[in-house]
Parts: C-alpha cells; structure tokens; sequence
C-alpha cells in the first residue's frame, strides 16, 4: 500500500457543481458504492488538465486516447465554432452539408486501397455494430444465405453494445457475465506462428459457410490488456481470408490516426480490410464521431435498384456537422504538422525509460510501438492507492486490468514526456515494492 505524509493536510477546494458523493452521473466502469470521488477539472489545455482546485496533472492517456493534438487546440476549437455558427446540425437523411462531403472524400483519400465509402455515426462502438450488419448484408445482397457470425479472437475488445460485446473475448473480457445473453461468436487465436496460423485456418475451415467475416484489431488489442501482435500476423488473417473469399474487418478505433506510428496501422502492415472502422482520434479527442468506411466491394453489393438491398441503418447524429468540422480540422493538423515525427520522439522516450522499470517486483514485461506504451504487471493490486499516487506526482494516468498504459498527446513536449515518465516510473517502482515485496 502506498502511503504519503505530507507536511500538512491538504484541504481541496471543490467547485459548487461538484458533489462528490452525488450518484446522478453514473461512472463509466465503475462500482459506485466503494470507488473514490472523481476529481473535478475545471479546464484542459494542450497535455494538461486543470483541477477545480488549482492542481495541474500532465495527462498521459489523451483522455480514452483521443486528444491527438492535445487539449482544446485553437484550430480544431476555431473551426468547430465557426460551423456550430453557421449550421450546428441537420439530419443526413435527404440532406446534405460540406463538412461531412469534404471529410468522406478525405477519409477516402487517406485510408488504404479502395476504402472510398464511409458510414458516419456518434461512437465506435456503433461503428463496428454498422460493419457486421454491411457484413452480414454484403451476403445477403449476394444471394448467399447462412452466412451469420463472425471470428474474433482471444484478448480481443470492440466496444460495449450487445453485437460488439460479443466479438469481445468470451472468457477473459470484461463482459464475460454477460455472454449467456450475446449472440455466440467464434473465437480464435492471433495467427501468429505457424501453428498458431494452422490452428487459425482449420476454425476458418469448420465455420465454412456461415461466417461474415473475420474482425480484429491491428497489431494491438486495446482494453483486452494492450496485446501486441506482428504485421505479418495481420497480413496472413488478410490472406486467410482471400483464399476463402471472406471479408476482413479492421477495427482502427484505437490505433487509427498516427497512434502506432503510420497513419493506420493496417498502413504498416500493407494491407486494406473490407470494412475499416476508426472513432477517437477522428476529431481530436473533441466532439463524438466514428465511421465505418467500405470498400468498393463492399458498397457495390448495396448499389442496386432493389430498395430491399439498401444499408437500413441511420443513427440520428450522423455525420453531424460540428463533428465532421472537428474531424476535418483534425486532418488539417496531420497534414500541416510534424505529427508522426512526434510520434516517432514518443516511441524512443519509450525505448529509454521503460526499460529502467526491468526488474522490479511483479513485472511481466514492458513494451512500446509508437505513442503507446505498456507496462504490464502480474496484478494491480491497491488499484485506487495506484492512481492517487499517479496524481499526487502531478500525472493522469487511469490504469486497467493489470496493464498501465501511455497514451499522450502527440504535441507533448520533451520537457513533458520526461516529466510524465519519471514520474510514471517512481510511482510504479514503489508501489510494486510496496505490493509484491
């Protein structure tokens, strides 16, 4: 257990909106009745948040991995009010507007192949639910019935709805209390190494006419405990699924927009899915918004001039036009700033820092690509005594499962990357001396 014995108590100051024992908002992944009160910000600007009482924390997980470019930056918060001014929202059904027209063509533009149409909705979540019904439809508008379920894999994670919590990792995932009330899914093991790739084939093989497609994560499995897996593991699930003409679903929530080092991560892999969904980081950590973006393919199989062939799904908020403003302005930032060489600083500070964690009790390994960073412990015990300490040395960092993650925004300056380290380091060091010694 970690203790501290400051000088004098410390009386926080607490806004006059803020009752910490209130249970009107309920909190996300929360046991209400015995977490400690959430801490009160009052603003956020570039890497840090400013807490209702004065104190400043760097943030090193870009709230949820989304604020890419930092906190309320000028140019998405500019371009963000000038639309709300002018068109704030206006339903994409038999209308249109040019924020979302112009951030369609430059998703095309940007993602990889012939990832031309994208489908706008409010969260990611949503965005994987909208490409297992493309998918299931795909086959459907092909004249091909049966085809009803989906592969995902062991540590996998897409999200909290019903549909998406049943591509999660059945045993092991968070909502494995829930999987008596999911549609059953089929589950498979990252194809990484021959027998792994063999093992891979022959579930692909026993399902043979009853599967949608296959979804994962690239290269890391985001809330099943930051699992890395190889480019090639990705390349050989595309190829798998070539040979037995399936379709491939690559869920970029996470790892979309420069966090492992390339734009997309399917990027380094050389690869395009059929459907791609991306969310997060798409406006910039600033106002909710998520895709699933379709092949050509893909989106041929609806063209049609039979109206029961069309995608009959429309969330109310799609392709909002504050939203899309933020989205665009985002892109705007990856193309006039030095984004992914910033990345590239984060990954050697990772490269520098994380091993000095090497050896201490209850380490299982520490591992980066790009600006994700991941130390994995065998528990985390006294959770809650972790994440204070977190915050007494100034950083926010929300730790999960039995991982502590980094995440920063990509504009966090040398002097604040080596500040959140070093900090992540000691507190970490002592703690698990604390716990495991």
């Amino acid at each position: 257990m970690i203790t501290t014995t400051p000088d004098a108590p410390v009386k926080l100051s607490e806004p006059d909106w803020f009752d910490p024992k209130s249970r009107h908002v309920w909190r996300p992944y929360t046991q209400m009745k015995t977490t400690p009160p959430s801490l009160p910000i009052e603003s956020a600007q570039g890497v840090t948040l400013k807490l209702s009482d004065g104190r400043e924390l760097i943030c090193g997980v870009s709230s949820w991995w989304t604020a890419c470019h930092g906190y309320s930056h000028p140019h998405i918060v500019g371009e963000t009010q000038r639309q709300v001014g002018t068109l704030s929202h206006v339903m994409l059904g038999g209308l249109t507007h040019a924020p979302a027209e112009r951030l369609a063509r430059r998703l095309a533009e940007l993602a990889p192949g012939d990832l031309n149409h994208a489908f706008f909705c409010e969260s990611g979540s949503v965005s994987v639910e909208i490409a297992m019904k493309m998918a299931i439809q795909y086959w459907l508008n092909k004249g091909e019935q049966g085809r009803q379920r989906f592969v995902s894999f062991t540590n996998g994670y897409h999200g909290d709805t019903f549909a998406t919590m049943s591509l999660c990792d059945r045993q092991g995932g968070m909502h494995k209390h829930l999987v008596d009330s999911m549609p059953e899914q089929i589950n498979a093991d990252i194809p990484e190494g021959p027998e792994a790739q063999a093992r891979f084939e022959a579930v692909l093989d026993a399902h043979e006419g009853t599967i949608a497609a296959v979804v994962t994560e690239p290269l890391v499995q985001g809330a099943g405990g930051m699992k890395f897996h190889s480019v090639e593991a990705l390349r050989f699930m595309r190829k798998a699924c070539d040979d037995r003409g399936l379709l491939l679903i690559v869920d970029e929530i996470m790892t979309g927009f420069g966090r492992t080092g390339t734009m997309f991560a399917c990027d380094r892999a050389g690869i395009v899915p059929d459907v791609m969904t991306v969310s997060k980081a798409l406006t910039g950590g600033t106002l909710p918004l998520a895709a699933a973006i379709a092949t050509t393919r893909v989106f041929d199989s609806f063209w049609s001039d039979d109206d029961g062939k069309c995608l009959m799904h429309g969330p109310t908020y799609m392709g909002n036009p504050a939203a899309c403003a933020a989205a665009n302005a985002s892109l705007d930032l990856f193309e006039r700033e030095p984004r992914l060489q910033q990345v590239a600083a984060i990954e050697a500070a990772f490269a520098r820092y994380l091993p000095t964690l090497l050896g201490i009790p209850g380490l299982v390994e520490v591992r980066w690509t790009g600006a994700l960073g991941v130390i994995e412990m065998e528990s985390l015990k006294e959770l809650d005594a972790l994440k204070a300490a977190f915050v007494e040395a100034g950083v926010w960092v929300r730790p999960y499962s039995n991982v502590i993650v980094l995440m920063p925004p990509f504009v966090i300056s040398e002097d604040e990357l080596e500040t959140l380290l070093r900090a992540v380091i000691t507190v970490t060091r002592s703690w698990a001396q604390s716990v495991f010694d």
